[in-house]
């Protein structure tokens, strides 16, 4: 059971998380092959005062 997690920024809509997943399983199954059915993704959001990148948060970084 193959397992693809993504760790994004929140904000995405729901609609761009499902073409993002059917995106992930047609490659990974286009590269690797197995089934599509057989293959998990886990979407983590995090806020973006969570997460930094060369010492400054990406709130700092990328304001709204």
């Amino acid at each position: 059971m193959p397992i693809i997690t993504v760790e994004m920024f929140k904000g995405r809509s729901t609609d761009q998380k499902r073409k993002l997943a059917k995106g992930l399983t047609n490659a990974f199954v286009d590269a690797c092959g197995g089934k599509p059915e057989a293959l998990h993704i886990v979407i983590k959001e995090v806020d973006k005062e969570d997460w930094a990148v060369g010492g400054e948060l990406c709130s700092d970084k990328y304001p709204d």
